[in-house]
């Protein structure tokens, strides 16, 4: 079973191809990341895997050069994109023929990778539902696990409300009055990612995502895949959240800072956001990310599960400081 990759499919064939993998993420969408490659100066590839002609899977990968220093990544530092790397399309197989078709469609892409690039560094970082990162180990990478939490929203909404913890649960039955939660635009972008970054500023940490940089989102990507929420108490803004999604799941992405007001702002704005995304068929709200423990310590009121990742990295030996600058600002 042999595997072609082109990079030359259409940006509306590679979005159809993106509905058919069951593990891609808004973050493979063409839109998102034309808008990283327009953003980060890397130059992006968007393969695609053939086998006897027929589309199998999908591999981004954005390169940077530096004189006779080529990186490759999945995703680009820099841009909070927590997920992205390669992703199988549903074919209706067996297990055996769904593997066969897997590991020859990673060979042929981590054999490209070093052939075409020749890189000093490479880095990955898979999907939550990408459960199998043994090929990548034996190419030689660097393999670890990540976590984020999920939450089901399948269940009726009393009784998802009802496994939240004690004070999540009063919150949210017994908020205070004038507390409206909306959703916005440009505006309301601009108003969320500002607060982000004030608070960041406060806790002297660095934070690269922009206002320019989610509107181009918003502009690039169909219609309702972001979606700002913005939250006012007694008429005046508080706090807010720029969610993404498709497919069954939304994504918790930026937003959720501590909020200028004393309100339980966050807890009203996630059950909202969960609450809509339910009523818009999602089933999953991906909070994204829980290997910061305190941050994980509020995520676990929502009585999430534990999903792993993986983050894989290949390098020579001069390019750890590459590698370590790249944990540092992802």
């Amino acid at each position: 079973m042999r595997t072609r990759l082109t990079r030359t499919v259409p940006a509306a064939r590679w979005n159809t191809l993106c509905d058919r993998a069951p593990t891609a993420t808004p973050f493979h969408r063409y839109g998102f990341l034309q808008v990283l490659a327009d953003r980060s100066g890397a130059t992006l590839y968007p393969f695609v895997g053939l086998q006897d002609g027929r589309p199998v899977g999908l591999f981004p990968v954005f390169e940077r050069s530096r004189g006779p220093v080529t990186t490759l990544f999945s995703p680009v530092p820099d841009h909070k994109v927590p997920y992205l790397g390669p992703v199988l399309l549903d074919l209706d197989e067996t297990g055996a023929d769904r593997e066969r078709r897997r590991r020859s469609f990673l060979d042929a892409a981590l054999s490209c990778l070093r052939e075409r690039f020749g890189p000093s560094y490479v880095h990955v970082r898979t999907t939550p539902r990408y459960d199998d990162p043994r090929q990548f180990a034996w190419r030689g990478f660097d393999v670890s696990p990540q976590h984020t939490y999920v939450v089901d929203m399948t269940p009726d909404p009393d009784d998802l409300l009802d496994s939240f913890s004690s004070d999540a649960r009063r919150n949210v039955r017994d908020p205070p009055a004038d507390v409206e939660i909306r959703e916005g635009g440009h505006d309301a972008i601009d108003r969320i990612i500002e607060q982000v970054i004030a608070r960041h500023d406060e806790q002297g940490e660095t934070y690269l995502v922009t206002p320019a940089y989610v509107r181009d989102l918003y502009d690039a990507l169909s219609a309702g895949v972001v979606r700002p929420y913005e939250v006012r108490f007694e008429g005046a803004f508080v706090g807010g959240m720029v969610t993404l999604e498709s497919g069954d799941t939304i994504y918790r992405w930026q937003g959720g800072a501590k909020p200028d007001a004393d309100a339980p702002v966050n807890d009203l704005l996630d059950w909202h956001v969960m609450r809509e995304a339910r009523d818009r068929g999602r089933e999953y709200y991906d909070l994204v990310g829980a290997n910061n423990r305190r941050i994980a310590q509020y995520k676990s009121k929502f009585a999430p599960e534990l999903a792993t990742f993986y983050s894989m990295e290949s390098s020579t030996r001069t390019m750890s400081l590459v590698s370590t600058l790249y944990k540092r600002f992802r």
